[in-house]
Order: structure tokens, then C-alpha cells, then sequence
């Protein structure tokens, strides 16, 4: 599933005309980029969530050789955000396949086929991340099981598990993580480790019936985060993953020397 709904606002003025998915980079729309990078890896179906000039999206898509291995989901009455947008779009998804989740505006090195790989039978998500510096991590256990979250800024801790919730890592703490990679965090009960989550993850669809109880619009980070004590989310650690945002005007003329490069 592509996310190419959002409105694109640092990509203005380019998106009060178009939508974020058909910016180009180096001439070539960023839906294109993804899509046939994917082909490559093997995928061969698609679904694309489209709220902001999402005719223009429809009739981008009718033109391309790869139209026919896309299923839109409409989003334009209201957008819903990572994880009310997945959630709409379930009946798109036929089968028990794990679901690869990417934004349309991001552009990394990582190898697809080799992540198809790495999501087991028994586990409901696998969420790939690395260890740089930002402000808001995923906390994981000593098996890379999802935990909770942190704001390495506030402080702020998000769990499912009360004694989680209730450590209060000190700010100082929590940088000497950000710091020191390989130094974990430590409750009273267990050592914790923290990492960046790259927006890319794959999702099972046996999480769907669990996302029932949420409301239309939500975030897929709120949902694992209140699901991951009953459910196998897992982090799978790329130390040399390169992601760029080309959400922002800054990144289209970088993004043009990313993808020679990827």
C-alpha cells in the first residue's frame, strides 16, 4: 500500500496544483519512482489511498503500463491518516500476504525482497527502523518486540504496559540512548532499546479484525502501540538504511542524486 493521500503542504506551491505523489524528481513522479521500484522486487498489486487532486492521480495512473496492478483507496470525503487509511482500505487486500506499507514521498536504499524475507509467519508487523538521531523513538525489549514509545524532548512514554508507562526515563537517560546506541534503557523489570522507525513497515492482515474498535481517522503507530502486548509487532534493525523525505521543497534537488545513487 502506497500512502499518496496527504495534502503536501511543505511542497507548496507545487502542490496547490498537483498532488505530492506526481511532484517529479529528476522528471519522474514520485508514484512512478516507488511503483517500479517495487515491480523490480517482485510486487505486482497495488493500492494507493488518494485524497488531495485525486483525479489527477486516477488519471495519471490510467496512462502508466502498471495501471492495471492498482486498486485505489478513496479518501476524499476525509483523510484519515496512517492507520484509518489502512484501515479503509482492507477489502483491497485479498489474502493472508503481509501488506509492505511506504509513503509516496520517500525514496531509501532498502533492498524489498530481502524485507518480504524477513516478516515470519508468526509475527502480526514487522517495522523497520535504525539507529539515528531524532526526536520520537520505539522502545523494543532484548527479542526486538515493540514496547512502547518515547519523546526523547518531553519525555513522554506511550505503552500498553503500565510499568512501562510509569518508568519516567529522565530526559538525561533517554539521550545517553540516542548517544550511545548499544546502551539500553532500564526499567525495573527490563532493559529496553530505542530506535528510529522509517515509516516503512509490513502488516498482516490478521490485525484488521483489531483496528475495528477504532475510530475512522487514526495513526498506525497509536494502533501497535495499543496492540503490541497481545500481538507480535517486531522491529527489524537496517543500520545502513538512507531514507529522504522529499516531502519538503529543501529535498526535491537532492532527491535527484538519491536515487542515482540507491
Amino acid at each position: 500500500m502506497i500512502l499518496a493521500a496527504g495534502l503536501g503542504t511543505r511542497l507548496k506551491p507545487l502542490t496547490d496544483t498537483m498532488p505530492k505523489a506526481l511532484v517529479p524528481v529528476g522528471g519522474t513522479p514520485l508514484l512512478d519512482l516507488n511503483i517500479r521500484r517495487l515491480q523490480q522486487a517482485g510486487y505486482d498489486r497495488f493500492v494507493v489511498n488518494i485524497h488531495h487532486f485525486a483525479q489527477q492521480i486516477i488519471n495519471h495512473v490510467s496512462l502508466q503500463d502498471y495501471a492495471p496492478m492498482v486498486h485505489f483507496s478513496d479518501e476524499t470525503a476525509q483523510l484519515l491518516e496512517t492507520g484509518g487509511g489502512l484501515k479503509k482500505a482492507a477489502p483491497l487486500f485479498h489474502d493472508d500476504e503481509p501488506v509492505l506499507i511506504h509513503n509516496v514521498d520517500i525514496l531509501d536504499n532498502v533492498d524489498y525482497q530481502w524485507l518480504r524475507r524477513q516478516h515470519q509467519p508468526d509475527e502480526d508487523a514487522v517495522l523497520l527502523v535504525s539507529r539515528r538521531k531524532t526526536k520520537r523513538y520505539l522502545l523494543f525489549d532484548t527479542a526486538m518486540r515493540l514496547m512502547g514509545w518515547t519523546n526523547i524532548e518531553t519525555g513522554e512514554v506511550k505503552s500498553p504496559f503500565p510499568w512501562l508507562r510509569e518508568s519516567q526515563f529522565t530526559i538525561d537517560e533517554q539521550l545517553r540512548v540516542v548517544a550511545e546506541p548499544d546502551s539500553p534503557l532500564t526499567s525495573h523489570l527490563s532493559p529496553l532499546h530505542a530506535f528510529a522507525f522509517s515509516g516503512i513497515h509490513s502488516f498482516s492482515p490478521g490485525l484488521f479484525p483489531l483496528m475495528e474498535r477504532f475510530p475512522e481517522r487514526f495513526s498506525i503507530i497509536d494502533f501497535y502501540l495499543s496492540v503490541c502486548h497481545r500481538s507480535q509487532i517486531v522491529g527489524l534493525v537496517k543500520d545502513d538504511l538512507r531514507i529522504l523525505d522529499v516531502g519538503k521543497l529543501d529535498s526535491l534537488e537532492q532527491a535527484e542524486t538519491f536515487i542515482k545513487q540507491i
